[in-house]
C-alpha cells in the first residue's frame, strides 16, 4: 500500500481513500457550508412557523450553496462515476471505465458571461484539466482546477493508480512525464 501512502501525504485535503475508491471534488469554502447549514436551520424555523414554500425556497438556496461536483475512481472493479456531493453524501451512476491510455494536464480558458440591469461583461480565467484518455482521441475530464500544481497532484494520484504515462499538455510544446520519471522509490532506513 505504498501510493496510499504517497498519495495521502500529497493532498489529504483533495483525495478520500476509503475502500478503495478515489473521490475528487472541488473545494466548497467552509463559511459557505457555515452560512448554507445556518439558512438550512432557519429554513426549518420558517416551515415550522411561518410559510412552506418560502422554507422550501431557503432550502433549495442552501443546497446550492453548499453543493459541488467531482468525480469518483473505483480501483476494485475499475467503475467510475460523476459525482453531485452535499455535505459528504455522493450521488451519481457508476459506469465501466474503459482501458485508459495515457493522462493528460491540459490548460484551457474558461469563459464566464454576467448580464445584470441592461450592460453585460465577460470574465477569462485559465483552468486545468485532468483529462484520461482511451481509444487514441477519446477522453474522461476527472479534475477541474485553476491552480497548476493542484491538477499535476491529481495526475500523479492517477499515475499511482493506473501506472500511466502524464502528458504535459500546459505549454505549446507538450512534453511526456515517462513512469519512471514520476516517482522517485522510498529510501529505507
Amino acid at each position: 500500500m505504498f501510493y496510499c501512502y504517497i498519495v495521502s501525504k500529497l493532498a489529504p485535503n483533495i483525495l478520500t481513500y476509503m475502500n478503495h475508491i478515489l473521490t475528487y471534488t472541488k473545494p466548497v469554502s467552509p463559511l459557505k457550508l457555515i452560512f448554507g447549514a445556518v439558512i438550512i436551520l432557519g429554513a426549518f424555523y420558517i416551515i415550522v412557523f411561518n410559510s412552506l414554500l418560502f422554507g422550501l425556497f431557503m432550502i433549495g438556496f442552501a443546497v446550492y450553496l453548499t453543493s459541488t461536483t467531482g468525480s469518483q475512481f473505483n480501483m476494485d472493479n475499475n467503475m467510475y462515476r460523476n459525482i453531485w456531493s452535499l455535505f459528504g453524501l455522493h450521488f451519481g451512476s457508476w459506469q465501466a471505465s474503459p482501458k485508459f491510455e495515457y493522462i493528460s494536464v491540459f490548460k484551457g480558458r474558461q469563459r464566464q458571461r454576467v448580464n445584470s440591469l441592461g450592460a453585460s461583461t465577460s470574465f477569462s480565467d485559465e483552468v486545468y484539466l485532468v483529462n484520461l484518455f482511451y481509444q487514441r482521441n477519446k477522453h474522461l475530464t476527472f479534475y477541474r482546477t485553476f491552480d497548476k500544481a493542484d491538477a499535476f497532484k491529481v495526475a500523479k494520484h492517477f499515475h499511482l493508480v493506473l501506472y500511466l504515462d502524464i502528458l504535459d499538455a500546459t505549454e505549446r510544446e507538450q512534453t511526456w512525464i515517462r513512469k519512471e520519471d514520476v516517482w522517485e522509490a522510498p529510501k529505507k532506513n
